[in-house]
């Protein structure tokens, strides 16, 4: 397999006929997911997900892709197609759009559904949205499009064969193959051995349960639990699921039914989202059993049940504020139980068994994957995988959709099939691939870094002010201020020193005030005094002694006036 490459330079001007692939999210981690098919000049991207941020970026809504690398680019855009409506494929949408609104935007009438209210919330007008479902076939520029069907944990998803003069491209989205899939959809696995037929020279797969041995679950062995774990229930239950999961959505409201339960949904993008799969059919609700959560405040205890946001452990969720006693609607204790119906995104432990252990010392149940089988995955594990690359026999192989230990486990089980290790593209985002006479080859990258949205703000944080928010956050903060007169080599006011985020009251730095004094006073007396030497003066007696009497590594701002 092709290794992981550091240092690459930017990628050579492509050359006629030749198809390019530049990942700008999706491979390293768990989100984002946005891919650029270029060929003689023109563009097409498949997804454009976000990522959602972990405790280490305190502040952070959410993180994008980057498109710095095709911002001036965006005229030779024929397309942004979304294989389907998961958060970490279309949640970017808008953000893009924002550059250019006009982008004609193709999928899944389910997943263009999705997308639509996040126009709305952003204000953008005259969006060009088309519709197609699976074995549709188009040519937009240099790219015929085939769409395929695939099972995944949300309905509608879509896989897409890519056809161009430079060689053909299928790329999986996120997918598996359960043969019991609740709808009944099954991923067209004939299809795929066409396209096998016909030749694919690059496959970009989904990786993430590439290191799962055997086959995924089917979705249909999940609600003989839940009928269980609600038979069984003496209270309230709760159950926590991401917002767009409408097949679990629909096994909850099915074990409701069975036991003479009502549903109260809770969280704004689950009301939305659940009534959307209602309008369009993709879920079967009972008028009777869905109820508002005035009206469910009504019912006994043993007849509700509460359908929620924050399996990921969001802080604002509606699980979250659950968890801490802090919702507006649903208070939970003893003989109630809520069920975790999703998987654990790796990133998101700490957050979500913070959660867990806040409803178990509520007194509540609390059964989730580790306990009982309440999820299944929506991605193929080994087994699907090793079938897939067996019926299509493809010539290149690009892993996505995955982590780096996905990704390598992804290449390896391709190599087993019999793809030759050197036609095994392993990239990371930004990394870019071109396909040159059948061969997959790393010839670059481009910029690609975390584009983090904070409230109205977008790309305008770095790193360097994350890192000041976690030192804020963990360690505090101490400000030093104090007037001085370089002509008279004079002190005329302080230092006075105060502290924020710190358990200590700023009497503790008595202690270190006079020592602070004179140096300041020293450094005011040197022949070439400024007051960037005055504050480091300070800065270094009170660093050095807070880190060595309070262990302590606070955030140190001195500031200095010249009178």
């Amino acid at each position: 397999m092709m290794p992981l490459y550091d240092d690459l330079p930017r990628p050579p001007k492509l050359e006629q006929d030749t198809l390019r692939v530049t990942p700008l999210g999706g491979l390293g981690d768990i989100g984002r997911n946005m891919t650029v098919f270029e060929v003689n000049g023109e563009l097409l991207i498949v997804d454009c997900g976000v990522l959602f941020p972990e405790e280490q970026q305190p502040g952070v809504d959410l993180i994008l892709p980057d498109f710095s690398a095709i911002e001036d680019r965006l005229d030779d855009v024929v397309a942004l197609v979304l294989t389907h409506g998961h958060e970490d494929h279309i949640g970017g949408v808008p953000f893009l759009l924002k550059h250019r609104p006009d982008i004609p935007i193709y999928g899944s009438e389910l997943t263009l559904a999705f997308v639509n209210p996040k126009l709305d919330e952003h204000h953008i007008e005259g969006c060009d949205l088309n519709v197609v479902t699976e074995g549709d076939r188009l040519q937009l520029g240099e790219f015929d499009l085939e769409f395929v069907s695939v099972t995944h944990s949300i309905p509608d998803a879509l896989a897409v064969f890519i056809r161009t003069v430079a060689g053909k491209a299928l790329i999986t989205g996120d997918f598996k193959m359960d043969q019991l899939p609740l709808d009944g959809r099954l991923t067209d696995l004939r299809s795929f051995a066409r396209f096998g037929e016909e030749g694919v020279d690059l496959f970009l797969v989904d990786s993430t349960n590439a290191e799962v041995p055997g086959f995924v679950t089917p979705e249909r062995e999940i609600g003989p639990v839940l009928n269980d774990v609600f038979q069984n229930a003496t209270g309230q239950i709760v159950v926590a699921s991401f917002a767009s999961h409408v097949h679990r959505v629909q096994q909850v409201f099915d074990a409701a039914v069975r036991t003479g339960r009502k549903v109260a949904l809770i969280g704004r993008s689950m009301e939305r989202n659940m009534r959307i799969a209602s309008e369009l059919e993709f879920l079967d609700i009972p008028d009777d059993v869905i109820v508002t959560t005035k009206q469910i405040a009504l019912l006994p205890e043993n007849e509700r049940v509460y359908m929620a946001t924050g399996s990921q452990g969001e802080p604002m969720a509606a699980l979250s504020r659950i968890a801490h006693g802090t919702h507006k609607f649903v208070e939970v204790g003893p003989g109630d139980t809520v069920v975790f119906a999703s998987s654990l995104i790796p990133g998101n432990e700490n957050s979500v068994y913070r959660v867990i252990n806040g409803l178990t010392k509520l007194g509540a149940k609390v059964v989730h994957q580790a306990n009982a089988k309440v999820h299944v995955s929506g991605h193929a594990a080994a087994g699907e995988l090793i079938y897939c690359y067996n019926i299509i026999q493809p010539k290149n192989v690009m892993p996505i959709h995955g982590e780096i230990r996905h990704l390598v486990a992804n290449g390896t089980l391709a190599v087993k099939t019999g793809v030759r290790p050197e036609r095994v593209a392993l990239a990371e985002d930004g990394v870019v691939v071109d396909l040159v006479d059948g061969e997959a080859t790393v010839v670059g990258a481009v910029p690609c870094d975390y584009i983090y949205v904070d409230g109205r703000s977008v790309g305008e944080i770095d790193e360097s002010e994350l890192h000041d928010r976690r030192v804020l956050g963990s360690e505090g903060f101490i400000s030093i201020y104090a007037v001085v007169d370089f002509d008279s080599e004079m002190v005329l006011s302080g230092p006075t020193i105060k502290s924020v985020g710190m358990a200590e009251d700023d009497a503790v730095f008595d202690e270190i005030h006079e020592d602070v004094a004179d140096a300041l006073l020293k450094a005011v007396q040197q022949p070439e005094a400024d007051t960037y030497t005055c504050q480091q003066a300070m800065r270094r007696v009170v660093g050095r002694w807070v880190s060595r009497t309070l262990r302590r590594r606070p955030m140190i701002v001195p500031v200095v006036v010249e009178q």
